[in-house]
């Protein structure tokens, strides 16, 4: 599983230099997805490349919401290696393969 950091949403807003109410819009709008399960709402930093949301993380967050995944469910899915894509799908998408990434996770349903 990808070792990342995970940003509260403090930092989100300083990461992002977005006022709160507009993460709180991208997280509304799936383009970034976070958890609870480390105490307070973190998201993973990985969904983050040059101060914005992953352009390819919304489309790959919905079919895998479709398919049935929670949010906890879908961030482990992105942060753990996935035999038919050879790596973790958060850096597949990373490296541009989204539509290979989103082939595997309709799959998943």
């Amino acid at each position: 599983m990808t070792d990342t950091a995970w940003l509260s949403l403090p930092e989100l807003v300083e990461v992002l230099g977005e006022p709160l109410g507009r993460v709180r819009r991208l997280l509304d709008e799936n383009q970034l997805i976070g958890s609870k399960r480390h105490g307070g709402f973190r998201v993973p930093a990985v969904f983050i490349v040059d101060g914005a949301p992953l352009g390819s993380l919304r489309g790959t967050v919905i079919v895998l919401h479709d398919a049935g995944f929670s949010d906890d469910e879908a961030i482990d899915w992105l942060l753990a290696v996935d035999e038919s894509i050879g790596i973790e799908p958060i850096e597949a998408l990373r490296a541009g393969r989204k539509s290979e990434v989103r082939r595997v996770a309709q799959t998943l349903a």
